[in-house]
């Protein structure tokens, strides 16, 4: 039996099929006759609650990162939330019912109105006060968590997982991850990608597939449940390539990115939290090429402060030992937005009022960003860069805004570095105004995927114009190759942290044009090298 679904990180998986059980919540509507004695359980199970989060936070610290752990800090604050704890004691007082059914109604109508809301990131809230819900009645019941018992490594299938559930998780155990509900930016996708393990979304697999044999297929979406003979074979033969390849691969790290004739170009990783360094490392990126900064925001349900910025850029600059670390300024609007900015919704998102142009209106926001950036830079070798620039009067007043900054950390006695400061060529605008740029900057980065939708008038998100988008599209080549020349010209530095970077069909071109750097996923890291280190330019 085949299952499609939508694949969130590719590779091949053979295993044990098990089925994650949740612990089940019977609750039935019981009149109780000390409404005081029953709230003060509630309380006692809140308490109790609380530790078991913070708790599973700092194991989420250790395993998955910061950023990824602090779901754990927001259901901590729902614990906390007056509307959400009042709703229940109101509830146990007035119709006199247990804390169990108070807690279990409140928690779903708190759940269905998060999920009404016209916004992406409050829908999302609906699973966090579910988990908060489930976890109060467990304890309430008195029942341990729902989980698993396995010795053996095995394909985990679940209808979704929350947060807390996944951090429990074996990850020694777990060969791959397969829901039948979930988003290709879900916890659970995030976390497959930190593991580096195939997983599927949207996949309706059968109750019945409880420990059979199974194949998870990350490249064509596909879940294979009791695989004949000769099937399983074929895929133990192509899983056995993969770890073949991976291996061979490995016996590149600490080779030089430079090919059979001397050239040289730096090869460097894009991330997306400090989480994803131990990839960086693990597959020996000289540096990291783009930091997106955003995610600090976009998995926090209010404005991190300094100090949580701080922190992570810190750890970002200690971990890398000394190595580049571009860090790119705040990139939201488009397709990545935030509700608590408040921003309005827009005919045409991708070419609104995003990027660099919400930190040039929202200069509390930026300078708080710029200080964190700043401080952190005193403890290694930070560089950065800002998005979505058109003109080089942006660039100025950026200057203007670095120097106030810096003012500040000198009045306030903050330690800090002299930085690297780059821009991303990812308009045509950029690109007609690159020489002029370049005396403004020390380096370029090219973000290919923008720059293909602008340049061919193609939105991206759009899955019907899949055919139309070609970003080896001459005009685009073209365009690269006057980005190098002009960057140059001006005394930069000029690198890729496109989706481009990692074709390596083209690697051979981009070394032709001159570009100093290539930025791509920790992944492919070794890929690339390879291919460099094939090529013969002379």
């Amino acid at each position: 039996m085949t299952i499609e679904g939508k694949s969130v990180y590719s590779g091949v998986a053979i295993g044990r099929l098990v089925i994650y059980q949740k612990a089940e919540n019977q609750i039935k509507r019981t009149k109780i006759t000390d409404r005081e004695a029953e709230i003060k359980r509630f309380e006692e199970a809140k308490d109790t609650a609380g530790r078991q989060l913070a708790l599973l936070y700092e194991r989420a610290l250790k395993e998955v990162g910061e950023t990824n752990a602090a779901i754990f800090e927001v259901h901590q604050m729902m614990l906390e939330d007056m509307d959400y704890t009042e709703a229940i004691v109101n509830m146990i007082r007035t119709q006199e019912v247990s804390a169990e059914y108070a807690v279990a109604m409140t928690g779903d109508t708190f759940s269905e109105m998060f999920a009404q809301m016209d916004d992406d990131y409050m829908r999302e809230r609906a699973a966090d006060v579910k988990d908060v819900s489930n976890r109060l009645v467990q304890i309430l019941q008195g029942k341990a968590e729902g989980g698993l018992d396995t010795d053996e490594p095995f394909i985990l299938l679940a209808d979704d997982l929350a947060p807390s559930e996944t951090v429990q998780l074996d990850k020694s155990k777990v060969l791959s991850f397969v829901t039948r509900h979930g988003s290709t930016n879900s916890h659970t996708a995030i976390l497959a990608r930190t593991m580096n393990i195939p997983a599927l979304i949207g996949a309706d697999f059968p109750e019945d597939a409880e420990g059979k044999m199974g194949i998870v297929d990350g490249y064509e979406g596909k879940l294979i449940i009791d695989p004949a003979v000769s099937v399983l074979e074929e895929y133990q033969k192509r899983k056995n390539q993969e770890e073949e390849k991976r291996r061979l691969l490995q016996e590149l790290k600490g080779k030089e990115n430079v090919t059979k004739d001397g050239t040289r170009i730096n090869l460097y990783a894009n991330i997306g939290n400090v989480a994803d360094i131990a990839s960086v490392l693990a597959n020996d990126a000289g540096g990291i090429g783009l930091f997106r900064s955003e995610f600090l925001y976009l998995e926090s349900n209010d404005y991190p402060t300094e100090e949580e910025q701080f922190q992570a850029y810190r750890r970002a600059a200690e971990m890398m030992a000394g190595k580049k670390v571009i860090i790119r300024t705040l990139d939201i609007g488009a397709d990545k937005q935030v509700d608590y900015f408040g921003l309005d919704k827009e005919e045409n998102p991708a070419m609104g009022y995003r990027a660099i142009r919400i930190c040039l209106e929202r200069r509390d926001v930026f300078k708080t960003q710029l200080r964190a950036l700043y401080r952190a830079s005193y403890y290694g070798n930070i560089a950065i860069m800002f998005p979505m620039i058109i003109s080089v009067a942006e660039v100025r007043t950026i200057k203007t805004i670095i120097a106030e900054v810096k003012k500040e950390l000198d009045a306030e006695f903050f330690p800090y570095k002299e930085v690297e400061i780059g821009i991303m060529i990812e308009t045509p605008a950029a690109v007609m105004m690159s020489e002029e740029l370049a005396q403004e900057v020390d380096f370029f980065s090219v973000g290919t995927n923008d720059l293909t939708q602008y340049t061919l008038a193609i939105d991206r998100q759009n899955p019907k114009l899949d055919d139309f988008y070609d970003s080896h599209h001459p005009a685009i080549l073209k365009m690269l190759k006057m980005i190098v020349d002009n960057g140059h010209k001006g005394g930069c530095w000029v690198g890729i942290c496109g989706e481009l970077g990692a074709d390596i069909t083209l690697t051979e071109t981009f070394l032709r044009m001159g570009f100093d750097e290539l930025s791509v996923s920790p992944s492919v890291v070794l890929k690339v090298r390879q291919q460099i280190r094939s090529l013969d330019l002379r």
